[in-house]
C-alpha cells in the first residue's frame, strides 16, 4: 500500500501538492537536505522514498536506533562513489550530537542529501550545526477524510481485500483508534478483515472488540504529546490542581519520559510563577532530579506532589515579559554604550580614560544602596520589570519605589 509517487500520496498537500515545496523541489530535482518532522504514520519514510525514486538518485536507509558513527561513514564512502545519493535517517533524534556532527562534513561538500525524520521537535533534539544546513517541514496526522480515501484505496489495491467482500458500516471506532496514523489504520483493517469469512461487515463495536480495547488517546511520539502537555501547562498556569492531575495521568499512562514532564514543570515553574512564589524553582528542580533517579511508579507521586503545589501556587510571568521587552529593546537599540562609572577598568590608560570614575560601591552606604545610572543613557528611567500583583512581588514594588522613587516609576 505504500505509495510510489507524489500523486499517489495522501496527505501533506502543504508540501507535496501543486504548490508544495517537496513537489516543486522533486519537479527542478534539487532536492535540499531536511527534516520531516511529524507523528507515526503520516507519510515521512514514504516521502524519502518517493523523492529517491522520482530523481533517480541513489537511496541509502538507516536507523537511529540500530546505527552508529561507523554505519554513517560506510554509507559517506558508498555515496563518494555513486554521485550524490539520499541518505534517510529514521529517527534521527536518537542520534547524539557526536553521530550528528558525523553527517556535517558530507551534507556541506553535497555528497549527500540528508532526509532525518522524526516525531521529536528538531529545535530540541537536532544539534544546531545540522539543523542550520537543513529545511525542517513539519506534517500533520492525516484527518478523516484523508483516512477515508485510504481505507478505500485498500479495497481496491489490497490483493487479500479484493478477494473479500468488506462492507464498512461505521468508521468511528476505526478512525479514532488510528488516529490520523496510516499505518495503524491498515495494520487495523487487516487486523478486523483477518477471517475465513467471505462477508466482513465493520462496525464500531466489531472493531472495538477486535481491537481488545480502545487506545489511550494519548501517545508519546504524536500530536497528542504536545495537546496534553500544553493542557497539563495551562492547567497549571490556571491554577486548576485538578486537571493538571488528570493531565499529568494521561502523561503517565502514556508512558510519556519523566524527565520531559518535570524539564517542562521547571520552565513553568519560573515563566509562570516566578517571584510570586521563589520556591516553586527549586522544587521544580528537586522533582526533575529526583524523577531521573526514581523513576517509574515510584516518579508519579513526586510529579503528582510538585503539580500540585505549582498549580497552587500564586502566579506571576513579571520576570518573563521583564526579559522579552529586554531583548527587545536590545535587537531593536543595537550595542549601546555602558555608562562610564560602571565599566571595567583593568589597566591605568582605562583608568585615565574614565573608566570607572564616580562608581559608587553599594555596601559602604546606609541600606547597601547608593543611586547610581546604571542603564544606558539613552534608555534611562526605562523599566523593564514591572513587579506582578502578589504578595511577594508587592513587597519587592514597595522597596524598588523606596530606593528608585526619583528615577523609575514604580
Amino acid at each position: 500500500m505504500r505509495p510510489k509517487g507524489l500523486d499517489d500520496l495522501i496527505g501533506q498537500e502543504h508540501l507535496t501538492g501543486p504548490e508544495g515545496v517537496i513537489r516543486r523541489a522533486v519537479k527542478a530535482g534539487v532536492i535540499p537536505s531536511m527534516i520531516l518532522w511529524g507523528p507515526p504514520g503520516v507519510g515521512k519514510t514514504t516521502i524519502a522514498n518517493i523523492i529517491a525514486h522520482e530523481v533517480k538518485k541513489p537511496f541509502y536507509s538507516l536507523s537511529a536506533i540500530q546505527s552508529g558513527v561507523k554505519d554513517v561513514r560506510e554509507v559517506i564512502e558508498k555515496a563518494k562513489g555513486s554521485g550524490k545519493a539520499i541518505l534517510f535517517i529514521d529517527e534521527i533524534h536518537r542520534f547524539n550530537k557526536g553521530q550528528q556532527d558525523a553527517l556535517l562534513g558530507a551534507i556541506e561538500k553535497g555528497i549527500i542529501v540528508m532526509i532525518g525524520a522524526t516525531t521529536e521537535n528538531p529545535s530540541f533534539e537536532v544539534n544546531r550545526a545540522l539543523l542550520s544546513r537543513c529545511q525542517v517541514y513539519t506534517l500533520n496526522p492525516l484527518t478523516e477524510d484523508h483516512l477515508r480515501q485510504l481505507v478505500d484505496q485498500a479495497m481496491v489495491r489490497d490483493e487479500v481485500l479484493c478477494k473479500k467482500k468488506v462492507l464498512i458500516k461505521e468508521t468511528h471506532a476505526l478512525f479514532n483508534i488510528a488516529g490520523g496514523d496510516a499505518r495503524k489504520l491498515l495494520n487495523l483493517l487487516e487486523l478486523i478483515t483477518d477471517t475465513p469469512d467471505d462477508l466482513v461487515e465493520v462496525t464500531d463495536d466489531m472493531v472495538v472488540r477486535v481491537a481488545q480495547q480502545r487506545t489511550t488517546a494519548y501517545d508519546k511520539s504524536g500530536e497528542q504529546h504536545y495537546d496534553i502537555i500544553s493542557a497539563f501547562i495551562k492547567s497549571v498556569r490556571g491554577s486548576d490542581p485538578n486537571a493538571a492531575l488528570y493531565y499529568l495521568a494521561r502523561m503517565i499512562e502514556g508512558g510519556e519520559d519523566v524527565r520531559f514532564i518535570a524539564r517542562r514543570m521547571i520552565i513553568l515553574a519560573s515563566e509562570d510563577i516566578g517571584n510570586a512564589n521563589p520556591t516553586a524553582l527549586v522544587m521544580a528542580s528537586n522533582t526533575f532530579q529526583a524523577v531521573d533517579v526514581i523513576g517509574y511508579p515510584e516518579a508519579r507521586i513526586i510529579l503528582a506532589q510538585c503539580a500540585v503545589y505549582l498549580a497552587c501556587s500564586p502566579k506571576s510571568n513579571a520576570s518573563y515579559l521583564a526579559i522579552d521587552q529586554a531583548l527587545n529593546v536590545v535587537r531593536e537599540k543595537g550595542d549601546l554604550p555602558v555608562p562610564m562609572s560602571i565599566r571595567n577598568a583593568p589597566t591605568g590608560l582605562m583608568k585615565d580614560l574614565g573608566y570607572g570614575k564616580g562608581y559608587q560601591y553599594a555596601h559602604a552606604h546606609p541600606g547597601n544602596f547608593a543611586e547610581m545610572d546604571f542603564l544606558p543613557e539613552a534608555l534611562r528611567g526605562m523599566v523593564f520589570y514591572e513587579p506582578g500583583n502578589n504578595p511577594r512581588e508587592e513587597e519587592f514594588r514597595q522597596h524598588l519605589r523606596r530606593l528608585w522613587k526619583d528615577r523609575y516609576n514604580y
